[in-house]
């Protein structure tokens, strides 16, 4: 069993290397490799699964890494229900996601390279989920950015990609600075990066030096989970292909932050600043995100502020100390985002290649398949009553909040869940149960997607439905869910909230529902107002609270100034100045001792003379 968990990384990681050499070889048959290589990582996880589920959990150590001096790491496996969970969500989905490319990108000329780069983000997915200590994590925290540069800016031929993935690379770099600092001060701290050793030494800790390791660690989590202030990277990386943005975007990438931080739990609970840092943090991001979302008329830019916005909630959680409430909507929001992004997908490749919410409508009786899953993974999001995983997952964390008397946080996290009702269905109207708003030459060719593209959707909607009832359901004292990762984090004294917030949830997500069939059913709907910044508030939000403004004229313009004139004054002025001066000065003394090689032999002779006269001459008067 100890040698199957290795399997789970190892099959992408064979399926990248072999689709990178062969790739010109298997052409089209790359989703051979790539596809069977998912399918078999995730046969391996549910194996892997099966054993925590009976209660084990255990490390296993591949090989010696590094050994210097008193320092030695391994490239160890730490093995237990949480990562059991996380490696059942990133291969089930990742393999979803790649069966539904089969369709997607069958006529990019990239075929095999995208085979690869998903197989190679899946690897690295998997050996940050597996990592036994802090360095290994950091590691493939890096080798994820990395990844999710090469998808991002897949299309790198055209601008906006390739400065979409350049973005993504360089703001998780910044978050990345601190998670490394992080993981220094841990090691200077602690005398260890094992998982084992640290959390057991937690406790050891002053509180300020876990307050600082912990925020310095939260830093990283901001980039890779795009928290405010380091959010503005996800929405421009919907420039990658669309199933790219499910797989990053839903079940893997995003949600490394908030796996981190709530492995990190012991760290972070030592502390008890960072993780009231951490709560008012996800709810900033939680409602900031959602005002955005409202606004957005592009189908893929809506659903990346939803995913924004539905982070938030998870660090919101795991901020009150509800760690399993955090991961069971980590969990439900792989199932219904991953269902929304590629039902997005669909909707662009039926109307060939259309993403303007404005340009759409009428697609329901066109695209049943589509509309039915989509509307499913709709009603998650929204968290409609006691019909989707989205609304227990969401429900925990409100009452998480409830129960612990953070009735600001509680407030906002419930108006955060009214603009997702929002905004998740009038998505929903504008593209399929409103009149068509395309032309005629796009209506006559829109068409519903392969079976190989619906299947997925399918089984996505299969799962967005039957997770809460099989495992989230309030029963006794927790939910099924929170009592499977028991082991890992104690289960969180809650009373689920009881009619009061079901009454809530069930007014909040009917005042969004009404609110956008008023706006955009029942009203006339003049499409080209949708969206429009005819309101400085409309504008505020349709242009993100202005913070890629911000960080334009406060960071990046004075850094491209400093670095101009670094680069003219300092590097051509300073440096090469220098260079140049040496050089002359060179230049002058070889032209002027070259004169004493005149080439004569008589001059030579003369002198030598003139030397042995001197040496005489020296000699004699001593």
């Amino acid at each position: 069993m100890v040698s199957t968990v290795w399997l789970i990384p190892a099959f992408p990681l064979a399926g990248a290397l072999l689709n990178m050499v062969f790739g010109r070889v298997v052409g089209r048959r790359a989703h051979w490799i790539g596809v069977s290589a998912l399918a078999g990582s995730f046969a391996a996880a549910c194996a892997v699964f099966a054993r925590v589920a009976s209660g084990d959990h255990f490390t296993t150590t591949l090989f010696t890494w590094i050994a210097a001096g008193d320092f030695e790491t391994s490239v160890t496996a730490y093995v237990d229900p949480l990562a059991g969970v996380m490696l059942l969500v990133v291969t089930g989905v990742g393999f979803l996601i790649h069966l539904y490319s089969v369709g997607y990108m069958h006529d990019d000329p990239g075929y095999a390279r995208y085979f690869a780069y998903l197989n190679l983000f899946v690897f690295s997915m998997t050996m940050l989920v597996l990592a036994g200590n802090y360095l290994l994590l950091y590691v493939f925290w890096e080798a994820v950015g990395l990844c999710s540069y090469l998808l991002i800016g897949f299309w790198y031929t055209r601008k906006s990609a390739a400065d979409a993935g350049k973005k993504a690379f360089i703001v998780n770099r910044v978050g990345d600075v601190g998670f490394g600092l992080g993981v220094m001060w841990l090691w200077t701290a602690v005398g260890t990066l094992d998982y084992t050793e640290v959390f057991a030494r937690a406790g050891t800790l002053a509180p300020a030096t876990a307050t600082g390791i912990a925020l310095l660690l939260f830093m990283g989590a901001c980039g890779k989970s795009a928290q405010l202030p380091l959010h503005t990277w996800l929405p421009d990386a919907m420039e990658g292909p669309t199933p790219v943005s499910a797989l990053i975007h839903a079940a893997t990438m995003v949600t490394a932050g908030v796996y981190m931080v709530a492995r990190s739990r012991s760290i972070f609970e030592r502390s008890g600043t960072a993780l009231e840092v951490v709560a008012w943090v996800g709810v900033a991001t939680a409602v900031f995100a959602a005002t955005v979302a409202v606004m957005q008329t592009d189908i893929k830019r809506v659903l990346a502020y939803s995913t924004v916005s539905q982070l938030g909630y998870m660090f919101a959680a795991v901020g009150l100390g509800a760690y399993a409430a955090g991961l069971f909507h980590l969990v439900t929001h792989a199932f219904f985002k991953a269902l929304l992004f590629l039902g997005a997908g669909s909707v662009i490749h039926g109307m060939h290649g259309e993403q303007d919410l404005r340009k759409m409508g009428g697609l329901a009786p066109r695209m049943m398949t589509t509309t039915i899953t989509m509307t499913i993974g709709g009603i998650g999001l929204a968290g409609v009553p006691w019909v989707s995983a989205g609304f227990f997952s969401k429900e925990e964390i409100l009452a998480a909040a409830m129960d612990g008397r953070h009735w600001p946080i509680f407030l906002l996290l419930l108006f955060g869940a009214f603009l997702t009702s929002f905004y998740t269905f009038r998505l929903l109207i504008l593209a399929f149960f409103t009149g068509p708003r395309m032309t005629k030459e796009v209506a006559r060719h829109v068409h519903e997607s392969p079976a190989v593209m619906t299947m997925p959707l399918l089984v996505l909607a299969v799962l967005t439905v039957v997770t809460g009832w099989v495992v989230g359901i309030p029963s006794g004292d927790a939910t099924r869910f929170a009592r499977f990762l028991e082991p890992v984090f104690p289960i969180h004294d809650a009373h689920h909230g009881g009619v009061v917030l079901l009454i809530l949830s069930f007014v909040v997500v009917a005042a969004g529902f009404a609110l956008a069939v008023y706006l955009y059913k029942v009203s006339p709907l003049d499409a080209p107002s949708v969206g429009a910044p005819r309101t400085p508030v409309r504008a505020f939000l349709l242009n993100a609270w202005y913070f890629d403004r911000l960080y334009d004229a406060v960071i990046v313009r004075p850094l491209f100034r400093l670095s101009d004139l670094a680069a003219r004054r300092v590097d051509l002025g300073a440096i090469d100045g220098l260079v140049d001066a040496i050089g002359r000065a060179v230049v002058i003394w070889a032209s002027g001792f070259r004169r004493l090689q005149s080439g004569y032999i008589v001059n030579y002779a003369l002198t030598m003379l003139v030397g042995a006269v001197a040496v005489v001459g020296f000699l004699l008067s001593r």
